[in-house]
Formats: C-alpha cells, sequence, structure tokens
C-alpha cells in the first residue's frame, strides 16, 4: 500500500466499518428526527437497499474501494436523483442527518470539516427545484 492509499478518507475514518457505521446512523437520524421528515418522505419504506447504495457510493467517494460504479457504473448522482423533489430545505434536512452520523464516527477533526464540506457542496448539487 502507498503512501497515498494510506491517507484516504476511507482509511483515515477507520474503511468499511466505519462507512457502514456513517451509513446506519445516518438513516436512523433520516428515520428518526421529525426534523428530516420531507427527506424521509422521498425515501422507500423499506431502506435497506438505500443504505446499500449510500454505503457503495460513499466507499468510492471516499478513496475507497469503487463499489458503486462497479455495479452501477458512474453515479451521476445529480441525475439519479431527478425523479425526487430535492429542494433547498430536504438538501438541508440530508445535511442535518449526515453532520450528526459524522460525529458519531472517530476521526480528526479536519478530516470532518473535510468530508462535510465536500458533502455540503455535493447536496447543493443535488437541488433540482426551487
Amino acid at each position: 500500500m502507498t503512501q497515498a492509499q494510506q491517507q484516504t478518507p476511507y482509511l483515515l475514518m477507520g474503511g468499511e466499518k466505519a462507512i457502514l457505521s456513517l451509513v446506519d446512523r445516518f438513516y436512523f437520524y433520516m428515520d428518526t428526527m421529525p426534523e428530516a421528515k420531507e427527506l424521509r418522505a422521498i425515501h422507500a419504506p423499506d431502506l435497506a437497499a438505500t443504505k446499500v447504495k449510500l454505503f457503495q457510493f460513499l466507499s468510492g467517494w471516499l478513496g475507497g474501494p469503487d463499489l458503486f460504479v462497479q455495479e452501477y457504473g458512474h453515479p451521476r448522482l445529480r441525475q439519479r436523483h431527478f425523479p425526487f423533489k430535492v429542494d433547498l430545505q430536504v438538501r438541508d434536512q440530508w445535511m442535518l442527518c449526515m453532520n450528526k452520523a459524522l460525529y458519531e464516527i472517530a476521526m480528526p477533526d479536519t478530516l470532518r470539516k473535510n468530508i462535510k464540506q465536500a458533502l455540503d457542496g455535493l447536496a447543493t448539487h443535488m437541488i433540482n427545484v426551487e
């Protein structure tokens, strides 16, 4: 393993176990927080498949195995989210749940800040209605 491979956010966070935990906590918050009800409403009642897809995406996005691309091809995230109404409120609810989940994963504060900043931009890019 090269020095660059050892420094990926995926590995610095703790690899597969940490990403699975992050996804689990994210969906726990989305499923239980009244503040995320609009976000929850655009998801299927059963979150199992959605959890797998988010884990697969985050794995590659954070520098680990590119599981989503291997199974589905290029993420084309914005295009994949067009069937759903994603406005500023839904975006903010997504970030609320993700930020809460990120704080439950042990990692350097600088890394958490960088991941939050990158996810903020990604979430904003998903907005498809005013």
